[in-house]
């Protein structure tokens, strides 16, 4: 994403305020810990695991993450201390990420945060970050795919799984990584990049992992995480076409938008390239990502002078666009990789969490102690401003989601989280 971030959709933004209520706690239910030990639990998985948000990984977001908040309850019911690679505090900021910084007339502007970076070193337009020493419980990896936790080497390739390995161990494979040490329980979230990428990137990037690739090498994980005997809860994957990133920008917004001014006020038709390579006029069913708006190419005209997306001899590139053909692709593969989280899961007895049903049913609006989520950009409070990662409110609601089905699959009695003590979008 670019550096600056403008919108000119005409977007009604609204702190919703917090309800004073609380969570009702039953005081004749003890803690129990059921028939899991949670004396050592680790977490496995990508961005979403390591409280990645706004666009970077940052000390506040991985002060946030979901599996951080499951451990603190944990520890009612005698789990063990839980350490997270955090950034030191004189480089919280971490990779950098994005922040609200104008609310003008309803229109956000949004900024990067380039103080106290912990960057180390750029190397080919990669920036390293400063290495972490020290206990690890958390191992969320942003980037990283189902294929790349089997791959020596990886580490050199990813600055997020870089800066936890030594200069020994960079050719470690990452399943080897995090079950190095002895570990009674594991949340595992991977699998969620292996189809991401060529969402967001409009199906013109790589493709997803193949469906029978993807079942092996989830079953190889699974085994090697349980193959000490230790108990464990899984989570599918969400469904992208529904988060923030895909259904802001639309065609309505930006008709709006190029309306608004003197030059496009008689504009009616956006045209987009699809996938195969024909253009077209786009339609409601079309989805467009939110860079789209965010890198202000809208209208632009190219050397012959015709505006972007305004004529068909100039159309919204590919990548900026899901056309219908490519959901279809996209929730395919969606639907047969969470078919296999399920299947494998269910066959070695371990815990399931359905985030893809968790995510739509509070995208699509609930009230949550109080407070009012849904999927809408800035004012949902569920996504964060990159659109794709949830917010610290979104990844308490996913921790009290990990909580119940733990607590369901072996009788266990941990402590939900109190959703109302994490914010969602911080506005300026």
């Amino acid at each position: 994403m670019k550096p600056t971030y403008f919108y000119k959709s005409a977007f009604v933004l609204a702190i919703l305020g917090m309800a004073a209520c609380k969570p009702t706690i039953d005081s004749e239910v003890k803690p129990s810990k059921g028939s899991a030990d949670f004396s050592r639990y680790i977490a496995i998985g990508n961005s979403l695991t390591s409280g990645f948000a706004d666009g970077g990984l940052y000390l506040e977001g991985q002060q946030n993450s979901f599996p951080l908040m499951i451990a603190n309850q944990m520890k009612t019911v005698g789990g063990g201390d839980f350490a997270t690679p955090f950034f030191p505090a004189d480089k919280a900021n971490g990779s950098g990420y994005l922040k609200l910084t104008a609310l003008t007339n309803n229109v956000p502007t949004i900024a990067p945060e380039t103080s106290n970076l912990a960057v180390r070193a750029q190397v080919g337009g990669v920036n390293f970050l400063i290495r972490y020493t020290g206990e690890i419980n958390n191992y969320g990896v942003p980037g990283i795919q189902l294929l790349y936790a089997q791959v020596a080497g990886y580490g050199r390739a990813n600055p997020y799984y870089e800066r936890l390995l030594t200069d020994a161990t960079l050719d470690t494979k990452y399943l080897d990584f995090v079950t190095a040490k002895p570990f009674t329980f594991f949340s595992n979230w991977l699998g969620n990049n292996d189809v991401l990428g060529y969402a967001t990137a409009g199906a013109t990037g790589a493709a997803p992992t193949p469906k029978a690739t993807f079942t092996a090498l989830y079953q190889q994980v699974t085994d090697k995480l349980t193959s000490n005997g230790a108990k464990g809860v899984v989570a599918t994957i969400p469904d992208v076409t529904k988060v923030a990133y895909f259904n802001t920008v639309t065609l309505k917004t930006l008709l709006a938008a190029i309306n608004a001014t003197p030059a496009g006020a008689s504009v009616t038709t956006i045209y987009i390239q699809t996938g195969t390579g024909a253009v077209r006029a786009a339609t409601a069913a079309d989805k467009f990502t939110l860079p789209l708006s965010s890198d202000g190419v809208m209208g632009k005209p190219n050397a012959a002078l015709q505006p972007y997306g305004l004529d068909p001899r100039n159309p919204v590139e590919s990548k900026y666009v899901l056309d219908p053909a490519e959901i279809v692709v996209v929730n395919d593969y969606i639907s047969s990789y969470n078919a296999s989280i399920k299947s494998i899961a269910n066959a070695k007895g371990l815990a399931i969490v359905d985030a893809y049903a968790l995510l739509n049913e509070y995208g699509a609006g609930k009230w949550v102690n109080g407070v009012f989520v849904n999927a809408d950009f800035i004012k949902g409070n569920l996504f964060s401003l990159d659109g794709i990662h949830l917010t610290p409110l979104g990844y308490a609601i996913t921790a009290n989601a990990f909580i119940n089905a733990i607590n369901s699959k072996y009788g266990s009695s941990i402590p939900t989280v109190d959703v109302t003590n994490y914010r969602g979008v911080k506005f300026p």
